[in-house]
């Protein structure tokens, strides 16, 4: 009789040069290397696979194609996984699907075709992509849930309007804790869905404490939690009036910030005090960088296209240059005006009187590109001597 070491072996030779450990450490409580491998390769085969296929919804009224090999993937998947969860099931490494993914795998099933492609169904909506959460979980762990959505968003107060979106604040009472909304506006046509997406897929990849954490986001309503923060940069300045000292620490934090989101090859480009918020502790403040709507990535089709010069602090030579053509030295531009603004607490700061801070910022914002802060550790470097 074949043991269960043995079928995890042909499931994991089933796989053959599919194995993947990209998401291998979502995978850990399980025992055998082996099936976590085999879960991590899965995983990876639904992010390629469902993104190929999320490219093709949502189905509305009408019916699409999807491709044969996808399908195929799918399919093996599927196969694996079913197994699996057959022969695992008295053992110390029985697992349990996601509920929302049992349900698409079971969607799912009903449509695919081995061969020739599949038919997606009227009424398919786009699939979640799990990135940073398990699919697969020991049957002993837990999976905490919060409060059903009708009591959890009872006390919605909204907070800000945008032409992308709204936000509201409310409290969470399973975990008594204030969180933000962030809802998509009706309006949006699919392109602008899937930039308001764009930015919270980014905001979940960049994990730094001086990012805006972002919670699951709900397909069918466009609308993603995040945590809250006490204060825009604006409100901060104008409200506290903190000291030098203080207002230095926070430039520095805000260079550690983009130095981290510049070595993930991202540009913010809507670099405003509006967008960079505080969230004060009882011994530290904290910088949050937070609305990534507008943010350049390379090869992605969402940022090719020519935008509203919509920072505050962009530079207005994009107007002629085209959005498109953003590049760091347009980033640290805008840097150098927040930093400014940091510092003297004015949104015009072209009267500064402090004559090192009044060179910094003249290098930041020279016409002569050639002459301006070619990266952000130029400029912690330069502002250190201020």
């Amino acid at each position: 009789m074949a043991t269960v070491e043995n079928f995890i072996e042909t499931k994991y030779r089933d796989l053959g040069v599919r194995i993947s450990i990209e998401y291998i450490d979502l995978y850990g409580v399980f025992s055998n290397r082996k099936l976590q491998e085999i879960f991590s390769t899965i995983h990876s085969m639904f992010v390629e696979n469902f993104r190929a296929m999320n490219s093709r919804l949502p189905t509305n009224q009408c019916t699409a194609h999807y491709w044969a090999d996808n399908s195929r993937e799918l399919l093996l998947a599927f196969d694996v996984l079913n197994g699996l969860e057959r022969v695992l099931t008295t053992t110390n490494n029985a697992f349990v699907v996601d509920p929302y993914y049992k349900d698409i795998i079971a969607k799912s099933s009903s449509f695919l075709e081995s061969s020739g492609g599949s038919v997606i169904p009227q009424g398919m909506n786009k699939v979640e992509i799990y990135y940073t959460e398990p699919i697969f979980r020991k049957k002993d762990s837990v999976k905490i849930s919060s409060s059903p959505a009708e009591q959890q968003y009872a006390d919605l107060q909204q907070i800000g309007f945008g032409s992308y979106a709204t936000v509201y604040s409310f409290v969470d009472p399973f975990y008594n804790r204030k969180f933000v909304l962030k809802r998509a506006n009706a309006n949006l046509n699919s392109k602008e869905i899937e930039r308001f997406k764009q930015e919270y897929e980014q905001m979940k990849k960049l994990s730094s404490p001086h990012i805006i954490e972002v919670y699951r986001y709900d397909l069918t309503k466009n609308e993603y939690i995040m945590e809250y923060v006490d204060f825009t940069m604006k409100d901060y300045i104008e409200k506290k009036n903190p000291m030098v000292e203080e207002r230095k620490k926070i430039v520095n934090q805000i260079f550690h910030a983009f130095k981290f989101i510049h070595s993930k090859n991202v540009l913010h480009r809507d670099i405003s005090p509006a967008n960079i918020m505080i969230k004060t502790y009882d011994d530290v403040n904290v910088v949050k960088v937070c609305d990534f709507g507008l943010v350049k990535i390379p090869d992605s089709d969402l940022t090719s296209v020519d935008t509203i010069l919509k920072g505050c602090y962009n530079d207005p030579a994009l107007i002629t240059e085209g959005f498109k053509n953003y590049n760091i030295l347009h980033e640290t531009y805008a840097l150098t005006r927040l930093v400014a603004f940091i510092i003297t607490g004015k949104a015009n700061a072209d009267k500064i009187a402090d004559r090192k801070l009044k060179t910094y910022v003249e290098k930041g914002l020279s016409p002569d590109k050639s002459k301006r802060f070619q990266s952000v550790d130029e400029m912690a470097t330069a502002f250190r001597y201020i």
